[in-house]
């Protein structure tokens, strides 16, 4: 009997004990997954409209930041130079998923890590820059959106040359430390040659571009408008590259939106807040088990062409009719 009594309270103590484990085990938080994102411009106080496009993806995909993903940021604050460190913190982090916006980002990110999942957003061509080994089936572990931005330069000129009729010679204000500028000006040159327009170089480098120099020689060598191409070092100098082309009168053409928001005259590219929304869905995948050799890479074909007649009534400018109506969005 005793021994009977034993093996009952043995057994009672054991489920007990089970029990216990279970609701301690059910009361462990859950591990929520991180995303990594670098970004070439921003700082942790101004992420950017790029990082709330992809934020409000994620929450159109259901997801609630701090719930089902955190975000670890990281700016560079202009300075390309800081990005491999950048990266290889947030690898170190062991984040979940990494997000790699700009091509300057893209290869330190594939350099730093063979498993972590990358979704880029990329202006180039991936399969021939040797990203992926194919659109369909990437390869590797990075995979994401195609943005094309570089193959636009003939549809800029043309939009320009259309405001102007007259338009015989060009500016192009580029960054010698960018790798692709000079890939992306002999684009414009093949571009300018068919439409019969002249371009001028404008040359400069680094973190703080001697902009107010370089400005005058637009003006001397009788350019009549501005192109500017993108990288990290004059993205952040948005504002006073919008002020210059102001000052000294010269229509300006840029590769996104947000430059026309900052005060320059038009922009022609991909969508490019639309791409980073779409992002999330390639992060929603690969957060859920999806490989990113897996999946396809995307090319983004939807174009957005923004007017700011404030800034064409400041230079005295008057954008044909023909050309406001085609517009996706005019700033008044």
């Amino acid at each position: 009997m005793k021994r009977i009594r034993h093996n009952v309270l043995l057994f009672i103590f054991s489920l007990a004990l089970f029990a216990i484990g279970v609701s301690a085990e059910a009361q462990q938080p859950k591990k929520i997954p991180r995303i990594g994102y670098v970004s070439g411009t921003g700082t942790a106080s101004d992420q950017g409209p790029y990082m709330e496009a992809l934020r409000q993806g994620m929450r159109d995909l259901g997801h609630v930041e701090g719930k089902t993903f955190i975000l670890e940021y990281r700016g560079a604050e202009g300075n390309a130079d800081r990005i491999p460190a950048l990266i290889s913190e947030l690898v170190e982090l062991q984040v979940d998923v990494l997000v790699a916006p700009i091509v300057g980002a893209i290869l330190p990110a594939k350099q730093a890590t063979k498993t972590i999942p990358i979704v880029m957003v990329a202006g180039v061509d991936p399969v021939a820059t040797k990203l992926v080994d194919s659109l369909a089936r990437p390869g590797g572990n990075l995979t994401g959106l195609s943005t094309l931005a570089q193959d636009l330069s003939g549809k800029r000129l043309e939009l320009l040359k259309e405001v102007m009729p007259r338009l015989s010679k060009v500016a192009v204000l580029r960054d010698l430390d960018s790798r692709n500028s000079a890939i992306q000006l002999d684009e414009y040159q093949s571009s300018a040659r068919a439409l019969n327009l002249a371009l001028q170089s404008l040359d400069v480098r680094g973190r703080n571009p001697d902009l107010e120099n370089v400005f005058p020689l637009a003006a001397k060598g009788h350019n009549e408008a501005l192109i500017t191409i993108t990288n990290a070092n004059l993205y952040v100098q948005q504002g006073r590259i919008a002020d210059l082309a102001i000052k000294h009168r010269l229509p300006s053409m840029f590769h996104g939106s947000t430059w026309v928001d900052a005060g320059g005259l038009m922009s022609y590219s991909t969508d490019e807040l639309s791409a980073f929304r779409r992002a999330a869905t390639y992060v929603d995948k690969l957060l859920k088990g999806s490989k990113a050799s897996d999946l396809p890479v995307q090319q983004v074909t939807k174009f957005e062409f923004v007017i700011n007649l404030r800034t064409a009534k400041q230079i005295g400018l008057t954008i044909p009719q023909k050309v406001l109506v085609r517009a996706d969005r005019v700033i008044k």
